[in-house]
């Protein structure tokens, strides 16, 4: 969601919400669009010319702009090391930058290493978690760091397959703390980076709701051979997406390869596909399971179903948000009617 200022270790060391080859961003930021070849007209498809050939004007100029305009976040800088590339990359996942920012910084000083998290209960991970949303994501991250800490001695692993195999890591996170932490060349593709190459090179407004495989080829062949530079390439493209090539009033004017992109020399066509899918929260399961989580983390120790019951007024959405927070391991019942956060 936010890609490295300065690569931490042997590449860029930060943390792009989104960062394959072109142009990802922070949940809740948008991306740059990483524009065509020179040659490309805006009503041919991207297939027409040879996708190696694509990427290869627009790295250099957008490289030159991350240098100039990236913002100073704490996961870009050095002392952030991997494990502080792995948190926020966790925390970015739909999720603004102002919103992580004060977690990070708490979740950060409290568990500087995975270690420090591991030996906690992996309530307390939700505990700490607060109101950043989707609070599976701190039990998967305790998870990690429990695995990290017993199969590779407390260090984020440098190995693409080994990210891979840490619990609750997905193909995402495991390129994004690759490339982002190690410098390595791998495509880091999310929304926000879809977006842009659906611009910048296919010429629509946005990308299928699915990710594809012709967009994952398309990623893989925008990358530069150079793994040092794909990886800044990657972190550079996810800033811009962020700042400039966002999902509404996108700021063609700024964009140092708006002269490039199939999308914008195509006239900027409204999108014609499948109704994009927004995002609902007042009213819905995930608000009432917010609510309960609140009163449990917020509680010394062991809630009363009366307590509970409280925080929301309809009996059927309440038990089946709390039966959800349950199956999820987000919530231990205990003998008596009472819960807790989890304690194992």
């Amino acid at each position: 969601m936010t890609a490295p200022t300065k690569p931490p270790h042997s590449g860029p060391a930060t943390r792009p919400a989104t960062a394959p080859a072109v142009a990802p961003a922070a949940p809740g930021t948008t991306p740059a669009a990483p524009a065509d070849a020179a040659d490309v007209r805006p009503a041919e498809p991207a297939d027409a010319v040879p996708e190696r050939a694509l990427g290869e004007p627009l790295h250099a100029p957008v490289i030159d702009w991350f240098d100039e305009h990236a913002r100073d976040l704490p996961w870009r800088r050095p002392e952030a090391g991997p494990w502080g590339v792995m948190v926020s990359e966790f925390m970015l996942q739909q999720t603004p930058v102002n919103r992580v920012l004060p977690v990070y910084e708490q979740w950060m000083a409290r568990w500087p290493r995975p270690a420090d998290l591991a030996r906690e209960a992996p309530g307390e991970a939700v505990r700490a978690w607060g109101r950043l949303g989707y609070p599976r994501r701190a039990l998967r991250l305790h998870g990690a760091a429990v695995a990290i800490t017993e199969r590779h001695g407390g260090d984020v692993p440098a190995d693409h397959a080994q990210l891979l195999a840490l619990p609750g890591i997905g193909e995402y996170t495991a390129a994004a703390v690759a490339s982002f932490a190690y410098g390595q060349r791998h495509p880091v593709l999310d929304t926000n980076v879809r977006r842009v190459f659906a611009r910048a090179v296919t010429g629509v407004q946005y990308p299928p709701n699915a990710t594809t495989a012709a967009e994952r080829r398309l990623a893989r062949a925008l990358l530069p051979d150079d793994e040092g530079t794909a990886a800044r390439w990657a972190a550079a493209s996810m800033e811009l997406g962020a700042l400039v090539c966002t999902a509404k009033n996108e700021s063609c004017h700024r964009c140092p390869i708006a002269a490039q992109c199939a999308w914008r020399l195509a006239g900027k066509p409204e999108h014609d596909g499948p109704p994009r899918r927004g995002q609902t929260y007042a009213g819905t399961d995930r608000q009432v399971r917010g609510r309960l989580l609140a009163v449990l983390r917020e509680a010394p120790g062991p809630v009363t179903q009366a307590a509970l019951d409280r925080v929301w007024h309809e009996p059927v959405q309440r038990a089946r948000a709390l039966d959800g927070l349950v199956a999820d391991g987000l919530v231990e019942p205990l003998p008596g009617g009472r819960y807790r956060l989890p304690l194992t």
